[in-house]
């Protein structure tokens, strides 16, 4: 299972092995999508128009919009939270590393995950998760083992049960080398 916060379009471009993956989980929890089929499916409602229109009315630029989530980059969260309060919308915030995303209040990585393990009929104790940004928090907590990249913000750090010394796809080479190696010695949840 993949866990991203990327939308597919992107994601396609910067990973065209998609295949290696039984599933997807992209905009950061907000899309499942099954290589096998091609299929994909939303978890939860399009973004307003409005919403969209408004940020860039407001001078929000770089704004990338998926089928549920809505992008930006730093400094414009003060905007998006007016904008969110002025329209009077239920939508939340996720930072990654100076992105700015927004989704709707139920979707997280955490919560397309395990729209995911109740497919596959696995319970979030057997699921090993690596990551290193702020929207990255509620996917860790939700796996039996967590585990930050050597560039993980130190918020994570301090939560993941290991450390890689490595960064990257590097990092998550060195965590199934480990696994691979030492499974009876990691951690347990």
């Amino acid at each position: 299972i993949m866990v991203t916060g990327r939308e597919m379009s992107e994601l396609k471009l910067v990973c065209p092995r998609l295949d290696l993956f039984e599933w997807i989980v992209a905009e950061n929890g907000a899309q499942l999508y099954h290589p096998a089929d091609g299929k994909s499916m939303l978890l939860g409602e399009p973004p307003p128009a409005a919403f969209v229109e408004e940020l860039s009315r407001r001078g929000v630029d770089r704004i990338s919009v998926g089928g549920c989530i809505v992008a930006t980059w730093e400094p414009h969260q003060g905007t998006v939270l007016a904008t969110i309060h002025d329209l009077g919308l239920e939508l939340h915030v996720i930072f990654n590393k100076g992105a700015v995303m927004i989704l709707p209040a139920s979707v997280n990585k955490a919560t397309g995950l395990a729209a995911v393990l109740e497919r596959l009929n696995f319970m979030p104790h057997e699921v090993v998760g690596v990551g290193d940004a702020e929207n990255d928090h509620a996917f860790l907590s939700a796996c039996g083992l967590s585990a930050a990249v050597a560039n993980a913000i130190p918020a994570l750090k301090e939560r993941a049960k290991i450390v890689l010394t490595h960064d990257h796809g590097a990092g998550v080479a060195e965590l199934i080398d480990r696994l691979l190696a030492e499974e009876a010695t990691i951690p347990p949840a």
